[in-house]
């Protein structure tokens, strides 16, 4: 393996609380060095990377990523969807298991990891709770862990059944790593495809309520205080794309509690309404929907005040023909590895005042410590050498049809962006230059 130079960066690593120029040698696929400016200059690598004017911060990690492979690959590869990861900074990102079949097996996931699926970064999974996603029989949690399992979830399909999802907490309590759930009572939302409320009315379409989402996370927030009263664990619930102001609260509370509860935001729900949906636009069409105004708002004040633990894109491409149809008959979801940094930079950042270690250690520190990447989300000598080099003041507009995904649903083509990445490196491996 190659040695990579990056040199006369800013480097920013939260984990470290470093944000300041250093040069950085990358050896063997690890960080091998953290220096001053200059100190570095006169070693010999393969590459070097001029990092002047660009910060250097940890490769990203996306904990909630679709490929869609075995099954969809239509619509996404493994090959397909990583290299859209790497041009959007991402080192790691977890795959969801709604694949056909469902990733709910040893040799499904050995399948998904091996080398030969040609991941581009480093490619980790969170395999079915329950057999086929259908909620009714956990999947083997001890045999799926010990094969690379960094947690569980039936992704889409949430865990309805409170002995199921007390069954799923504990097993997975005992292994140390969450249970990531979909939040969103489907008693509730049969027939429904956007946020109810007046742009529902207006179109004519059902609408979710915020309760949907809000009932399962209490729901799942009550299991929690009830397992670790009466097992003496300490069960990990994980909340995905956390959309409503109302299920915040709850997840917020728990927090101050001391309850173990981590939650994700998705970047359009942090940057769109579902005012975007316009005149039926399915690329506006995901789930959870997006909401109004206030729950907008809602998730700017949590990720800025730390209830929300990470930024996580939710990347679920979808083929041209199924997006290319009736409102209600298309399917949901929308591509999401390329635009997430700039519109991180360019919502939390510039527009909110986030800083930028902050919002590195969202979408960097924090998620690889949800999964416990103990070696991943640090600059730190040592650590496994992932690593994006970004401009943060490039402004630029993101063109669908250049995208390095095998889709190009997302209603964020042409939208202007904050930040572009310069290169991103893998393990040490340059996996992406521009």
């Amino acid at each position: 393996m190659s040695d990579v130079l990056i040199l006369n960066g800013r480097v920013v690593d939260p984990a470290s609380g470093i944000d300041e120029a250093r040069d950085l040698l990358l050896r063997d696929g690890k960080i091998a060095a953290l220096d001053n400016p200059g100190s570095l200059k006169n070693m010999e690598a393969a590459e070097t990377i001029d990092a002047s004017g660009l910060v250097v911060a940890p490769g990203l990690v996306d904990v909630h990523v679709h490929l869609r492979e075995p099954g969809q690959t239509y619509k996404e590869t493994i090959a397909t969807g990583t290299a859209a990861a790497a041009a959007g900074g991402f080192t790691t990102v977890v795959a969801m298991p709604n694949t056909m079949p469902v990733n709910d097996s040893v040799a499904g996931l050995e399948w998904m990891l091996s080398p030969h699926r040609g991941a581009v970064v480093k490619l980790f999974a969170m395999p079915a709770a329950t057999m086929g996603s259908m909620g009714a029989t956990l999947t083997d949690f001890a045999a799926l862990h010990k094969a690379g399992a960094l947690g569980f979830t039936d992704d889409g399909k949430p865990i309805l059944e409170d002995a199921i999802m007390r069954e799923a907490l504990i097993a997975a309590a005992r292994l140390g790593v969450p249970i990531s759930q979909h939040a969103e009572d489907t008693h509730l939302t049969g027939g429904c495809s956007m946020n109810a409320g007046p742009v529902a009315f207006r179109l004519g379409l059902r609408g979710m309520t915020i309760e949907a989402e809000s009932r399962i996370v209490e729901r799942d927030i009550r299991l929690l205080r009830e397992i670790e009263k009466s097992e003496h664990l300490r069960p990990h619930l994980h909340v995905q794309h956390v959309s409503t102001g109302r299920a915040l609260e709850a997840i917020r509370e728990a927090k101050r509690q001391g309850l173990h509860v981590t939650c994700e935001a998705a970047p359009h729900h942090f940057t769109l309404t579902d005012e975007a949906i316009g005149d039926y636009d399915t690329n506006a069409k995901m789930n959870p929907p997006l909401r109004a105004e206030a729950d907008r708002q809602a998730v700017l004040a949590g990720l800025a005040d730390g209830t929300v633990d990470c930024i996580a894109t939710d990347h679920a491409p979808h083929a041209a023909h199924e997006k290319e149809q009736e409102f209600e008959r298309a399917p949901n979801g929308i591509t999401g590895l390329e635009t997430a940094l700039g519109l991180a930079l360019r919502v939390l950042h510039r527009a909110q005042g986030l800083s930028l270690s902050k919002i590195l250690s969202l979408m960097s520190t924090s998620p690889a410590a949800i999964v416990s990447l103990a070696d991943r989300g640090s600059l730190a000598v040592g650590s496994i050498a992932d690593v994006v080099v970004f401009d943060p003041a490039a402004q630029w507009n993101f063109a669908a049809k250049d995208s390095r995904s095998k889709s190009k649903n997302t209603p964020f083509d042409g939208a202007s962006m904050l930040g572009r990445v310069h290169a991103t490196v893998s393990e040490g491996r340059i996996v992406f230059r521009q």
